[in-house]
């Protein structure tokens, strides 16, 4: 299996756009391992070789960081029972992860695992970009559940720092 370097920018930097990119994909992928029970290495491999940074019906998609898409991926998978049980205790009272929608799922669960893994990405460009990946599949309450959960756990597992504590940075 290959896989597609990291796009740096001009400053050393990542480009936000690839770690974006990578958000919105593990996001997807976590969605086909969910409805179509394909084993993680498959789905890496698929993503990694054949979708991310392709064009899909004629439009270009930015390339996506594989390291983070991957990286994510896995570590949901990994620390899923963990993760899980964060994210049911953030939800409001009488609501469970296993009662919403399966792409919902699988957003909190990025989210959760980038405030958890990714401490040199602030809580709030990890809350602003979950919930724009929210905005990609749905246009009811959604985004704002994503935002309110999110904001809850960057407190708790960032030792108070919510979505307006802590200064923009990486991405």
């Amino acid at each position: 299996m290959s896989t597609v370097p990291i796009q740096p920018v001009q400053d050393g930097g990542l480009d936000p756009k690839a770690r974006g990119a990578a958000r919105l994909a593990a996001v997807q992928a976590l969605y086909q391992m969910d409805v179509a029970s394909t084993p993680l290495d498959d789905v890496i491999e698929e993503f990694v070789e054949h979708r991310l940074g392709q064009d899909i019906e004629g439009n270009g998609i930015v390339e996506a960081d594989a390291a983070h898409f991957e990286d994510v991926v896995r570590g949901v998978v990994r620390e899923q029972r963990e993760l899980d049980r964060q994210v049911n205790g953030a939800l409001a009272k009488g609501w469970s992860l296993a009662r919403i929608d399966s792409t919902l799922r699988a957003i909190l669960r990025c989210g959760t695992y980038e405030l958890r893994r990714c401490k040199d990405i602030p809580v709030k460009v990890v809350i602003n970009e979950y919930v724009d990946v929210a905005h990609a599949f749905f246009e009811g309450d959604e985004p704002g559940v994503v935002n309110a959960v999110l904001d809850r756990l960057g407190r708790e597992v960032r030792k108070g720092a919510g979505a307006g504590d802590d200064a923009a940075g990486r991405s």
